[in-house]
C-alpha cells in the first residue's frame, strides 16, 4: 500500500515541506558566517518576489481613492503610446515579475498609469517606489545578469531633470521672468484663498459671538473694564483662529511631509548602529572582508535614503510656507477693502505693509521648524536611550547636561521674545518712512528733512539696541548648543571612567557615542530656534489676527435698491452717524430726500460735516440710528483726488471697456482735452503715484472723468470744483453737473463752496456742526432771511466774480506744466540722456524695480566688510581658526585615548586625559561665543551705516527722483532689505564660516587616517565647487527676480488702502483683488523655483557627501591591518557629518549671497542724482537774511529736463520789498515754475535769482528754504501731535503757536480737542477735514513769519467766508513781507501792487491790476471772463 504512487508523492511533498521550513528559518552559515554570502533560494523566490507585489496590492486602493479625489484634468495620449504601455509587460522579462504570476502586479501598474493619465497626474511617487522595490528585490537573484529597465519616471525628472535644466540655463545666461515655470494650480492665489476665505469668515463670526458672550458675562463690571477685557480676549483668540483655519486647509499636505521626517529619523538612527558593527569588525582579526564592505555600503545606502526623505520633507514645508504666504497676503488685502474707518485709523499703511512682509515671513519660518518643537525632544530621548546601551548609567550625566542646557535656553528664548519690541520700533520706522515719502514735497519746501531724519534715526537706534541685546543672548544660546556635543561627551565619558576603573573607553564606545551625540546636536540646536520661531509666529499670528478680526463696514449701513423712474434717489431718514462706535456723532438728526434726477448742493463752513454726509451715503461711517437707502449704482468723486499709478486712460475707464465716442465726450466735458495735448503720449501717459506728475486741478478732473465715464445712477461729488479755476469750474458745471450737463438726468449730490452754482441747484442743504439747519431751493432759502441768506448777501458781490473766477488764473492750473513741480516731469521718461526716445516709451514715467543680472559683484562684499571694519574681521577669522583647532585637537585626543592599550583591565592616566579633553572643549566654547558676538556686533555696525546711507541718499534726492520711483520700491528697501541686512546676513555668515572651518577639520581628520582618501576627496571637491557655482548663479538671479516682483505687491497694497473708499463706491473690489492675486502669483513664480533649486542642490551635494562616507569606510576596511580602530572611528564618524556640512555650507553661502543682494539694492540709490547741499559750511549768510525780501530774476531760464522745451525763458524781473505780486496765466504758462525756481526745487538752466542781493544758487538749500515760506496747494500733515506738525524742531513757545492758530482761525477748534496741541493727527492728517488741514498750513506760515511768502492756490479747499478771513489775515500779518500769490480767485489779487501775466514760459504783461485792465490785454480778458470787469 505504501508504494502506491499516491504515497510516494505524499512522502516527497512532506520532505520538501520540511526542507522549505528549515530554509525559512534561514541558513545563517550560508548567509552570514561565510566568505561568500548568499540568500537561500526559497527566500529569493518568495519574500523578494512578493514584497513589492504586497506593497502594490495593499496601497493601490488608497492611491486610487486619492486620484479620484484630486482631478487635475485629463492628459491626452496617442494610440501608439497606449499600445506600447500595454505591450511593455509582455516584452519585459526581468526577475520574477512576469505575467506568469497570478494577479500580476504589472497589470495593476498599467491600470494605475492609465488612471493617473485620466486624472491628470504627471508624476507618481507611488509607482516610483514600486519600481525601485521591484528592481532592488530582483538584484539578488539576478546578480549574475542584472538588467535594469529605465524606470526613471516623471517624479525623478521633477527632482533632478527639470531643476537641472533651469539651473544650467541660469548658469549660461541670467534668468528672466519668462524663463520660470508657471505656478501649479494648487499654488495659485485663486485656489488657495477660495478654499480659505469662507472658512475664515465662519471662524470670525464664531469669535465675534464668543466675544459678545464674554461681554455679556462682564456686563456687571465697569463698562470700560469690560471693553478692555473683551478686546484683549479677542486679540488672543484671533491669532489662534487664524492658525486653526490655516491648519485645516494646509494641514493634510503638511502631514505628508511629517511622515517623511519620521522615515528620515529612522534611517538617521540606523547609521550609528551600522558604525558600531563596522568598528566591531575592525576589532575582529579573522572577520571576512566582505562584511566590512557590506557595512560600508549599507552605511552609504542609509545616508542616501536619509538625504532623500529629508529633502522631500523640506520641499513639502517650503510649499506649505509658500501657500501660507499667499493665503495671508490674500486675506490681509481683502480685509483692507472692507475695514471700517475707526479700525483703519489704528493701523497705518506702513503697518499693513509690515503685516504682509515681515509677519508672513515669520509664519513661513514657523512652518519649516514647527515639527522640531515636538520631534526634537523625541530624537533627544532616543539618542540618550542608545547612549545608555553603550555607556550604561553614565548616560544619565548626558541627560543632566541636556537638562541644564534646556532651562538656560528656555530663559534666553523668553528674554528674546520680550525683545521682540524691535518689531514695534520697526513698525514705527516704516510708518514714518511711508509718511515721509508721501509728504516729501512738503519736507523739501519747509526744509524739514533734518527733523524727520532725526525721528527715523531715533526709531532705528531703539530698534538696533533691542536687536543687539537679542543677538548677545542668541550668541550665548549658540555657544551653549555648539558646545553641547563636547559638554555631553565630557560629562558622560568623565562619569564613565571615574565611577569604575574597569570602565575603559574603546573605539566602539567613544565613536558610536560621538556619532549619537552628533545626531543629538541637530535637535538640540533646532529646538531653541524652533521655540524662537514659534514665539515670533505667535506674535505675528496675534498681529495678523487682530487686523483680520478688526471691525468691518456693515452691509446694512446703506440699503441698496434697484433704480426706479420715480421716488427718491437718496434717502436718509432720521440718521445719526459717527466715525467710531464710541466717538461723538459727526452728523445728527439728518433727514435728506434727494428726488430722482435732481441736483442737490451741500454747503457749510470748514469742518461742518459736508464730506461726512457723503461718507454716510456711501456707508463709510458708523450708523448709530436711522436709515440710508440709495437707488441704482453709485459713482463718487472724493475731495482729495485718488489717482492710480497707471495711464490717464486706465484711470478714466477704471476697468471698463473703452467706448471711443463716450470716452471723448467725457474728456471734453471734464476739460481734459487741452491737457492731453500737452502730455507726451496723450492719454497713454503714465501718471505717477498719487498723481505726482499732475497738478491738483488735473487730478481732480481725471477723478471726475472716472465717475462720469461710469454712467452711474447716483453721483456723490465732494467739492470737485475747488481745485480747478473758475473758467474750468464753470465749464465743468455747465458740461457735466449742471442742468444741461451730461449728468442732467442723474441724481447728483454736490458739496461746493462756489456760491454761483447754487441758483441752479434743485435743493440746497446747509450744514452747521453736523446738523442740517436749513434746506430748500435757492430762492426759498433767501426768502427765509436765515443764516444762509445773510451769508449770501455778504458775499454776493464777491461771488458773482467768483462764479467764473476760479477761472482764468486757475486755467493755468488746468493743464500740465503750471502748478506742480512735477507736472512736466511726467512728460519725459526717466533717463536723462534719452532725447530720442522710443515712441511707445514716451508716456512712461515710473521706474520699474529692475533685477540686476549675474553673480553679486565682489565690490558688494567689500562694501559690506568695509562698513564692519578690519578691526572686527581679523579677530573673527582668528577666533574661528582657534575654535576649530581646539575641536580638531580634542577629537584627535579622544582617538588616542580610545587606542590606549588596556593594562589589567584598565587604562592609565584617565584623569589627566579627561582634564586635557575638558580644557580644549571649554576653550572652544569661549571662542564660539566670541565669534558669534563679534559677527552680530559687526553686522549691526554695517546695517546702521547702510541704513543711514540709504536714508540720507533718499532724502538728498531731488523731487524728480520721487516722481519716477514708486514708493513701494523705497518702502521695500527700508523694510525687507534692511531687515535682511540686520539679521539674515550676520546669521548666514555665522553659519557659513562655522561650517567652512568644520569641513576643513573633517578633511584633515579623514586624510590623517587614510591619506589615500585625498584621491577621492579632491575630485569630490571639484565636483562640489562645480555644482555650487552652477547653483549660486541661478539662485542669486532667482532671489533678485523675487525681490523685484515683491515691490509691486507693496505699491498695489499702498494704493488700494488709500483709495479703498473709491474702490468700494465703484464696486471694483473684485477687479482689484484679481490684480493683487496676479502680483502675488508673479512673486511666487520666482520664489518656487528658488526653493526647488535649493532642494536640487542639497540632494546632489548630499550624495557627494555620502561619497566621502563611502570612501572613508571602504578605505578603512582596505587598510584594516594597518589602521587602529580609534583612527577609523574618528575618520568615519567625522565623514558622516560631511553630508550635513556640505549642505549647510552651500545653503548658508547662498543665503549670504542672496541677502548681500539687499546691500546691492540699498546701495543702488547712492549713485542717483542728488540735489545741492543743504547747508554750505563757512557761509557768510546773515542770520536775519532776507531782511527786506527783494527778489530779482536775471535772464532766468528753467527746464524740467535737458532736451525738453523751456518751462521759463528769459525772465528778468525785480520785486521790491513789501510788494504784493499776483501771478496768473493760462494752462502751461509757467506760473508754478517761478515758485519752484525760487525754492530751487528745480535748478536754473540759465541766469540767476537774487534775494536781497544774494544769488540763491550759491547758498545751501536749507539756508534758502528755511528763510522763505510757502503755503502749498496740497495740505499735508504727518502722524504725530498737532504741535509737531506746526513746529517739528521745537523752536517756538506754546504761546507763539496758540497765537498763530488764532490768526489762522483754528484756536476754537484746537481748544475743543481733547489733547489740544498734543492732539494726535492720524496718517496724512485724515482725522481733520481738508479745509482744516489747509488752515494748519497757514498757521505754519504765520509761525515762521519770514520776509517772503509764496501762496500756491492755498485756499482752494476752504469756503468763501474762511477764504475772506484768510486773505485779511495774510494782508495784516504779512504787511511787511513780500507776497507772491499764484492766483486762484482773481478777486483776491485785485488790490495787489502788481500782477504778472505768464504765457508760454515768459512774462507777457506786468503792471498794477488797474493799469493792466485799462490796457485791455490778456489780463483784461481774464477779468472779463471772471465777471470782474
Amino acid at each position: 500500500m505504501n508504494n502506491t504512487p499516491f504515497h510516494k508523492c505524499k512522502s516527497v511533498l512532506s520532505r520538501e515541506r520540511n526542507d522549505f521550513y528549515s530554509v525559512q528559518r534561514m541558513d545563517w552559515n550560508r548567509t552570514w558566517y561565510t566568505d561568500k554570502p548568499d540568500l537561500t533560494e526559497c527566500f529569493q523566490n518568495t519574500v523578494l518576489v512578493w514584497f513589492p507585489c504586497v506593497y502594490l496590492w495593499l496601497l493601490a486602493p488608497f492611491y486610487a481613492l486619492k486620484l479620484y479625489c484630486h482631478d487635475c484634468g485629463c492628459i491626452r495620449i496617442s494610440t501608439l503610446c497606449t499600445a506600447k504601455t500595454v505591450s511593455q509587460p509582455i516584452e519585459s522579462q526581468y526577475g520574477h515579475l512576469s505575467l506568469t504570476l497570478p494577479h500580476s502586479p504589472q497589470v495593476l501598474a498599467i491600470c494605475i498609469i492609465q488612471l493617473e493619465r485620466i486624472r491628470g497626474c504627471r508624476s507618481s511617487v507611488f509607482l516610483f517606489l514600486f519600481w525601485v522595490l521591484a528592481v532592488v528585490c530582483s538584484l539578488v537573484p539576478l546578480r549574475a545578469k542584472i538588467q535594469l529597465e529605465g524606470v526613471l519616471n516623471l517624479h525623478t525628472q521633477c527632482i533632478i531633470a527639470v531643476p537641472l535644466r533651469l539651473v544650467v540655463k541660469g548658469y549660461r545666461t541670467p534668468l528672466e521672468a519668462g524663463d520660470l515655470w508657471n505656478l501649479r494650480e494648487e499654488d495659485t492665489s485663486d485656489k488657495i484663498i477660495s478654499d480659505l476665505e469662507e472658512e475664515w469668515t465662519t471662524e470670525c463670526a464664531k469669535l465675534q459671538e464668543k466675544t459678545m458672550a464674554a461681554g455679556v458675562a462682564l456686563g456687571t463690571r465697569l463698562p470700560d473694564q469690560a471693553q478692555i477685557l473683551r478686546k484683549l480676549q479677542k486679540e488672543q483668540s484671533s491669532g489662534f483662529c487664524l492658525l486653526r483655519t490655516l491648519a485645516r486647509n494646509l494641514g493634510p499636505y503638511f502631514l505628508t511631509g511629517t511622515m517623511c521626517i519620521i522615515f528620515h529619523d529612522f534611517f538617521m538612527f540606523a547609521i550609528p548602529q551600522v558604525l558600531s558593527l563596522l568598528l566591531g569588525f575592525m576589532n575582529e582579526e579573522d572577520a571576512p572582508l566582505w562584511k566590512g564592505y557590506f557595512y560600508a555600503t549599507l552605511m552609504f545606502l542609509l545616508s542616501c535614503l536619509q538625504s532623500l526623505f529629508n529633502h522631500q520633507y523640506m520641499y513639502t514645508c517650503f510649499t506649505v510656507g509658500m501657500r501660507v504666504k499667499t493665503a495671508v497676503m490674500g486675506l490681509v488685502y481683502r480685509k483692507s477693502l472692507v475695514i471700517n474707518s475707526a479700525s483703519r485709523r489704528t493701523c497705518t499703511v506702513g503697518e499693513i505693509v509690515n503685516l504682509v512682509s515681515a509677519d508672513t515671513q515669520k509664519l513661513m519660518d514657523f512652518v519649516v521648524y514647527f515639527n522640531a518643537v515636538w520631534l526634537a525632544p523625541i530624537e533627544i530621548a532616543l539618542c540618550l536611550f542608545f547612549l545608555w546601551q553603550h555607556l550604561g548609567p553614565s548616560a544619565l550625566a548626558g541627560i543632566a547636561t541636556v537638562i541644564l542646557i534646556f532651562p538656560l535656553n528656555g530663559f534666553i528664548a523668553k528674554k528674546r521674545s520680550k525683545l521682540q519690541v524691535q518689531m514695534k520700533f520697526m513698525d514705527g520706522r516704516i510708518k514714518l518712512m511711508n509718511e515721509i515719502l508721501n509728504g516729501i514735497k512738503i519736507l523739501k519746501f519747509y526744509a524739514w528733512e533734518k527733523a524727520f531724519l532725526e525721528q527715523v534715526l531715533g526709531y532705528r537706534e531703539k530698534e538696533l539696541k533691542a536687536l543687539k541685546k537679542s543677538q548677545i543672548l542668541y550668541s550665548i544660546s549658540i555657544a551653549s548648543f555648539n558646545s553641547s556635543t563636547f559638554l555631553i561627551a565630557f560629562a558622560m565619558f568623565g562619569v564613565y571612567v571615574l565611577i569604575d576603573d574597569k570602565n575603559v573607553l574603546d573605539a566602539q564606545k567613544v565613536f558610536v557615542s560621538m556619532a549619537l551625540i552628533n545626531i543629538l546636536k541637530t535637535p538640540l540646536s533646532q529646538l531653541p530656534f524652533a521655540m524662537s520661531t514659534t514665539m515670533q509666529a505667535i506674535v505675528s499670528l496675534k498681529r495678523l489676527g487682530k487686523y483680520l478680526c478688526s471691525e468691518e463696514l456693515k452691509d446694512d449701513n446703506v440699503a441698496k435698491a434697484p433704480l426706479s423712474t420715480d421716488g427718491e434717489g437718496v434717502l436718509i431718514d432720521n440718521g445719526m452717524f459717527s466715525w467710531t462706535k464710541e466717538g461723538p456723532p459727526c452728523l445728527k438728526r439728518i433727514n435728506v430726500r434727494v428726488p430722482q434726477g435732481s441736483l442737490v448742493a451741500v454747503v457749510g463752513h470748514v469742518g461742518s460735516g459736508k464730506s461726512s454726509l457723503l461718507s454716510a451715503m456711501l456707508g463709510e461711517t458708523e450708523k448709530r440710528s436711522g436709515s440710508v437707502s440709495i437707488k441704482g449704482s453709485v459713482a463718487y468723486v472724493p475731495q482729495q483726488a485718488w489717482i492710480q499709478n497707471a495711464t490717464v486712460q486706465d484711470n478714466v475707464t477704471f476697468g471698463r471697456e473703452k467706448q471711443k465716442t463716450w470716452y471723448q465726450r467725457v474728456l471734453d466735458a471734464c476739460a481734459l482735452l487741452p491737457d492731453l495735448e500737452i502730455l507726451p503720449a496723450g492719454d497713454s501717459t503714465e501718471i505717477g503715484e498719487k498723481g505726482l506728475n499732475l497738478s491738483g486741478g488735473q487730478k481732480q478732473r481725471v477723478s471726475l472723468a472716472r465717475a462720469v465715464y461710469r454712467k452711474a445712477d447716483v453721483y456723490l461729488l465732494d467739492d470737485p470744483l475747488s481745485a480747478v479755476d473758475a473758467h474750468v469750474g464753470q465749464h465743468i458745471f455747465d458740461k457735466v453737473i449742471g442742468p444741461k450737463g451730461v449728468l442732467r438726468n442723474k441724481t447728483r449730490v454736490l458739496v461746493t463752496h462756489g456760491m454761483s452754482f447754487l441758483p441752479q441747484a434743485d435743493l440746497i442743504l446747509v450744514l452747521v456742526d453736523g446738523e442740517i439747519t436749513e434746506s430748500g431751493s435757492y430762492q426759498e432759502l433767501l426768502s427765509r432771511h436765515g443764516a444762509f441768506a445773510d451769508f449770501i448777501h455778504t458775499f454776493a458781490s464777491n461771488d458773482r466774480k467768483e462764479s467764473v473766477t476760479e477761472t482764468a488764473a486757475q486755467r493755468g492750473r488746468t493743464s500740465l506744466g503750471d502748478t506742480n513741480s512735477t507736472n512736466l516731469q511726467g512728460m519725459e521718461p526717466m533717463s536723462e540722456i534719452d532725447e530720442e526716445q522710443v515712441p511707445e516709451d514716451l508716456g512712461k514715467l515710473m521706474e520699474v524695480d529692475k533685477a540686476r543680472t549675474g553673480r553679486v559683484r565682489l565690490e558688494m562684499y567689500m562694501e559690506y566688510f568695509k562698513t564692519i571694519g578690519m578691526a572686527f574681521i581679523i579677530p573673527i577669522v582668528f577666533l574661528y581658526a582657534f575654535q576649530q583647532g581646539a575641536s580638531l585637537t580634542y577629537n584627535y585626543w579622544l582617538s588616542l585615548w580610545a587606542d590606549e592599550p588596556i593594562v589589567n583591565g584598565t587604562q592609565v592616566d584617565t584623569d589627566m586625559k579627561l582634564a586635557v579633553y575638558g580644557a580644549l572643549g571649554f576653550a572652544q566654547g569661549i571662542a564660539i561665543f566670541g565669534t558669534t558676538v563679534a559677527i552680530s556686533v559687526g553686522g549691526i555696525i554695517a546695517s546702521r551705516h547702510l541704513h543711514m546711507d540709504l536714508l540720507k541718499n533718499v532724502l538728498h534726492s531731488p523731487m524728480s527722483f520721487f516722481e519716477t520711483t514708486p514708493s513701494g520700491n523705497l518702502l521695500n528697501r527700508f523694510a525687507k532689505e534692511i531687515d535682511a541686512i540686520d539679521c539674515m546676513i550676520p546669521d548666514g555668515l555665522k553659519m557659513m564660516l562655522g561650517y567652512l572651518f568644520k569641513l576643513m577639520e573633517v578633511c584633515i581628520i579623514v586624510m590623517l587616517a587614510t591619506p589615500f582618501a585625498a584621491v577621492v576627496i579632491l575630485p569630490l571637491a571639484i565636483l562640489y565647487a562645480f555644482v555650487q557655482s552652477f547653483y549660486v548663479a541661478t539662485s542669486c538671479q532667482l532671489r533678485r527676480l523675487e525681490s523685484v516682483s515683491r515691490s509691486p505687491i507693496y505699491t498695489h497694497f499702498n494704493e488700494t488702502v488709500q483709495g479703498a473708499s473709491v474702490i468700494r463706491a465703484f464696486g471694483e473690489q473684485h477687479r482689484f483683488i484679481v490684480q493683487a492675486n496676479k502680483r502675488v502669483d508673479f512673486n511666487q513664480t520666482s520664489y518656487f523655483p528658488r526653493f526647488v533649486a535649493t532642494r536640487w542642490l542639497a540632494v546632489n551635494l548630499e550624495f557627494v557627501g555620502n561619497g566621502v562616507v563611502l570612501a572613508a569606510a571602504i578605505l578603512s576596511v582596505m587598510g584594516k591591518d594597518t589602521l587602529s580602530p580609534g583612527i577609523v572611528g574618528l575618520a568615519v564618524s567625522h565623514s558622516l557629518q560631511v553630508t550635513g556640512i556640505l549642505s549647510w555650507i552651500v545653503r548658508s553661502w547662498t543665503d549670504v549671497e542672496n541677502n548681500i543682494v539687499s546691500v546691492e539694492r540699498v546701495k543702488e540709490y547712492a549713485d542717483t542724482a542728488k540735489e545741492a547741499v543743504w547747508t554750505v559750511e563757512g557761509s557768510s549768510l546773515p542770520l536775519a537774511w532776507p531782511q527786506t525780501g527783494t527778489i530779482e530774476f536775471q535772464d532766468y531760464g528753467l527746464q524740467y529736463r535737458k532736451g525738453l522745451d523751456w518751462a521759463l525763458k528769459g525772465i528778468t524781473l525785480k520785486i521790491q520789498e513789501r510788494e504784493k505780486v499776483g501771478i496768473v496765466g493760462r494752462t502751461g504758462a509757467g506760473k508754478s515754475s517761478l515758485a519752484l525756481g525760487i525754492f530751487r526745487i528745480l535748478e536754473a538752466a540759465k541766469g540767476a535769482i537774487y534775494i536781497d542781493g544774494v544769488n540763491i544758487a550759491e547758498i545751501g538749500l536749507h539756508d534758502l528754504r528755511s528763510r522763505i515760506t510757502i503755503i502749498p496747494q496740497d495740505p499735508v500733515l504727518f502722524s504725530g501731535s498737532l504741535r509737531m506738525n506746526l513746529d517739528p524742531f521745537d523752536t517756538y513757545t506754546d504761546e507763539e503757536i496758540w497765537n498763530s492758530l488764532e490768526l489762522a482761525h483754528l484756536k476754537n477748534f484746537v481748544s475743543n480737542l481733547p489733547d489740544k496741541l498734543n492732539y494726535e493727527c492720524s496718517e496724512g492728517g485724515e482725522n481733520l477735514s481738508l479745509g482744516q488741514r489747509q488752515l494748519v498750513c497757514l498757521a505754519r506760515a504765520l509761525l515762521r513769519k519770514t520776509k517772503i511768502l509764496v501762496l500756491d492756490e492755498a485756499t482752494a479747499a476752504v469756503d468763501l467766508e474762511t477764504d475772506t478771513l484768510i486773505q485779511s489775515t495774510i494782508r495784516q500779518q504779512f504787511e511787511d513781507c513780500t507776497v507772491l500769490t499764484i492766483a486762484h480767485r482773481l478777486n483776491t489779487i485785485m488790490d495787489y501792487t502788481r500782477v504778472i501775466v505768464m504765457d508760454k514760459g515768459h512774462i507777457s504783461e506786468m503792471d498794477s491790476p488797474t493799469n493792466l485792465i485799462s490796457n485791455r490785454g490778456q489780463f483784461y480778458h481774464m477779468c472779463r471772463e471772471a465777471g470782474l470787469v
